[in-house]
């Protein structure tokens, strides 16, 4: 069977043993629990931000930094591939934990999920469930945990306290703009499931997004790393199908631009929505671009493109000229 939480650990371990390599901090907090500080007062950086979406797979996806072109802009970017794709994104790295103990609040990410069964009819879509003695969790948050809540994390997930695994990096961080656009393949699988494809017909998935630059400020920060997949995702799947017909209405109501929020960057979305994310249309939350292979008859069905106006609008780049030396 496989496991989630026992084979990131394994990748974990690379995090923890090369610490400084990887300008991470780590440390017990006062429950036991070892806590990897990727960008609250550690520099961390583009290589723990690989590091991390691979823990945040389970283990089960690899990841790999590159530099593309969008427009007349070079941007690096993340690509991402999986040979277990419900498990690792869906059943693994999907952010689906609100995790709120006292006045500590965090979206809870990563392999831990599959002990909590946080949400439990996700896990029910796929039919996994995770056996393991500890945890691994990641955590989108500007502050360290305080032990309440690495014990009410740890209770969730039947292990001891000792046994828990935390990660922590901030959206307006370099580690946290990489792992959130490693998130382009879970995003793709999610909304492929929402709109009626048994996500256990998915063999394999990858995908590639462009990493946002960091903004100090949150919802900026924000705004720009739901850009980068919204508006610069690509994603393949190959799926076992029985139906090209079912399978062609399927794909097209995948990408982002289905969306009646579709055409603004991330943030005025969220602002005109009154910072509710509830009243965002949840079709938005998808790629920008979708390719699938239905292995069963070879046919392959795109819908969706990359937006390169919005992504340059997003991250506020003005390309300059160059001034001629006078002789």
């Amino acid at each position: 069977m496989l496991s989630v939480n026992r084979n990131a650990l394994g990748v974990l371990r690379r995090l923890i043993e090369r610490q400084v390599e990887y300008s991470v901090k780590v440390k017990n907090l006062a429950s036991g629990t070892t806590f990897i500080d990727a960008g609250i007062s550690s520099k961390g950086g583009f290589l723990a931000g690989e590091l991390i979406t691979e823990i945040c797979l389970g283990g089960y996806g690899k990841a790999n930094l590159s530099f593309m072109t969008h427009g007349d802009m070079n941007l690096p970017s993340i690509f991402v591939a999986t040979d277990y794709p419900a498990i690792a994104t869906l059943g693994s790295q999907f952010a689906g934990w609100k995790i709120s103990v006292g006045k500590y609040f965090a979206m809870g990410s990563g392999p831990a999920r599959a002990l909590a069964l946080k949400p439990k009819e996700l896990y029910e879509k796929i039919g996994y469930r995770d056996e393991s003695d500890v945890a691994v969790i990641l955590l989108e948050t500007t502050e360290e945990p305080p032990a309440e809540a690495a014990e009410f994390i740890a209770k969730e997930c039947n292990v001891a306290v000792d046994k828990l695994y935390i990660i922590a990096t901030p959206t307006s961080s370099i580690a946290g703009s990489v792992q959130i656009s490693g998130r382009v393949v879970e995003t793709g699988l999610h909304k492929l499931s929402e709109v009626g494809l048994n996500p256990k017909c998915v063999l394999y998935g990858c995908g590639s997004a462009p990493i946002a630059p960091i903004h100090p400020k949150f919802a900026k920060a924000m705004g720009r790393t739901n850009d980068m997949i919204l508006y610069g995702g690509s994603t393949m799947y190959v799926v076992d199908y029985e139906s090209d017909e079912k399978l062609k209405e399927i794909t097209e109501k995948v990408p982002s631009s289905t969306s009646k929020d579709y055409g603004k960057p991330f943030a005025d979305v969220f602002k005109e929505a009154g910072y509710d994310f509830y009243k965002i249309d949840p079709g938005l939350f998808a790629p920008a671009s979708i390719i699938v292979n239905n292995v069963r008859t070879g046919s392959v069905f795109k819908a969706g493109e990359v937006n390169n106006a919005i992504i340059k609008q997003s991250i506020g780049c003005c390309s300059l000229k160059l001034q001629k030396s006078s002789s």
